[in-house]
């Protein structure tokens, strides 16, 4: 037996999956097709949004409360700064779904948050074009996170509680047996008790029968100007997501002294092979996003001077798919976060620990089970 746990997939959740496996003295072999902190999954772009006042349901409030404390658990252990909480915006009109779902998130749960009205919000965050129908909620315990770094501090931390990394290693084949399983890899196999698939929009690769539930999909992520960088520094500046119409512009403040992160990633465009992305943007998407920015954050020069593709997963209810699946034992997956799974990260890695370890978790993830989607009779 060459580990008890092998993680397929060393990125955002394979990562954190790693350090939390390692550190409970489990033996942890990660492999990764690609070098540590890549660019090839949803982990690149220099930043992601951490929020809790969640408009993609109050379900994922307490998974992201205690998610926060394992971002300061793992910035204690690896001496980095990874998660900086600056605040959020939640811009959008009165009575839309997102709105709606923010204020049942708040309520529900009592978070710590502020309602800006009128002229209140325009003084107060200027770099926005309000209208009168916004609404405007200012999440206080949201804030950015530095996903590369955070990828390659998790790694390290496992590493140094004895986990085995074989980065630039193609997993071929994972071949089920009655007792654990066999990763086929690129230099030779391994034998190990279970096995933890993490690969993002690479999923469908190792589990073909995911086809129609598991969508690869690309994420244009911009950059921009400011005209005013007194305005955009992150004491000035919150994350945010300024929702209008069927159009979202979520972003980030300025972090290297020079660009704000602005990128519309509502509805991110189908892949057929995540090997063949395009990594470019056409004239088309930069259109769209200099229009959106001109009108909606005209404190930015409206044309981008950045633009980068990432990937990601997503499954037609938009919730990720994290257990074992049916029919196939020794195996857990966690893939399909549908472009908001980063800041879940380390939650999830906790997660996957307890399926592996105890065979269960206590903590709420029925909206992420793999059987809403599949009976073991028809996988």
């Amino acid at each position: 037996m060459d580990a008890e746990v092998a993680i397929v997939g060393v990125g955002t959740m394979g990562s954190m999956a790693a350090w939390q496996l390692a550190k409970k003295g489990v033996s942890v072999i990660g492999f990764e097709q690609f070098g540590i902190g890549n660019d090839r999954t949803a982990a690149g772009g220099e930043s992601r949004l951490f929020r809790t006042a969640y408009m993609e349901g109050p379900e994922y409030v307490p998974l992201l409360q205690e998610a926060k404390h394992l971002w300061r658990s793992l910035e204690e252990a690896s001496d980095n700064n990874l998660l900086t909480l600056n605040g959020g915006l939640m811009i959008g009109e009165s009575g839309s779904l997102e709105i709606n779902t923010i204020k049942k998130s708040i309520h529900d749960f009592a978070l710590e948050h502020e309602v800006l009205e009128g002229e209140q919000a325009k003084k107060r965050y200027p770099q926005f074009t309000l209208y009168e129908n916004d609404v405007v909620i200012l999440d206080k315990n949201a804030g950015f996170l530095r996903p590369e770094l955070a990828v390659v501090s998790a790694v390290q931390q496992a590493v140094k509680h004895g986990a085995k990394i074989k980065n630039y290693t193609k997993v071929n084949d994972i071949v089920p047996e009655k007792q654990g399983a066999t990763i086929v890899t690129n230099e030779k196999s391994y034998h190990v008790e279970k096995v933890i698939i993490t690969t993002g929009a690479w999923t469908l690769k190792l589990i073909p029968q995911l086809k129609n539930k598991l969508f690869p999909r690309r994420l244009l992520l911009t950059w921009f100007a400011p005209k005013d960088v007194s305005l955009v520094t992150a004491d000035k500046l919150p994350i945010f997501a300024r929702m209008r119409g069927d159009f979202r512009l979520t972003g980030a403040p300025m972090l290297d002294g020079s660009m704000v992160k602005a990128s519309y990633t509502k509805d991110p465009s189908y892949i057929d092979d995540p090997s063949k992305l395009y990594r470019d943007a056409n004239l088309e998407e930069l259109e769209r996003i200099s229009e959106s920015v001109k009108t909606l954050l005209p404190v930015l020069y409206p044309d981008p001077v950045r633009a980068s593709a990432y990937m990601d997963a997503y499954t037609p209810d938009n919730h990720a798919i994290v257990g074992e699946l049916p029919d196939i034992s020794h195996l857990i997956i966690a893939s399909g976060f549908s472009g908001h799974g980063f800041k879940l990260s380390p939650m999830i890695g906790k997660i996957l620990s307890e399926l592996c370890i105890d065979g269960k978790t206590n903590y709420h993830i029925q909206h992420m089970k793999p059987n809403r989607f599949f009976e073991a009779a028809n996988f």
